[in-house]
């Protein structure tokens, strides 16, 4: 059965993890988001109850 011969799909297994392991991270970690996130306000905003017309 030539689908149980790990020969050639263990150096293929073992070669996308090393891609994995070594090229991706670099290139995620130097990603650069094009909008820094703004600041929230300090000021928490106020609300007014809503008079129920039911009630």
């Amino acid at each position: 059965m030539p689908q149980l011969d790990p020969a050639p799909w263990f150096y293929i297994l073992a070669y996308s993890w090393l891609v994995f392991l070594t090229i991706l991270p670099a290139k995620t970690t130097t990603h650069i988001f094009p909008n820094n996130p703004a600041p929230e306000d300090p000021k928490k905003p106020t609300t007014q109850p809503w008079a129920w017309p039911w009630h």
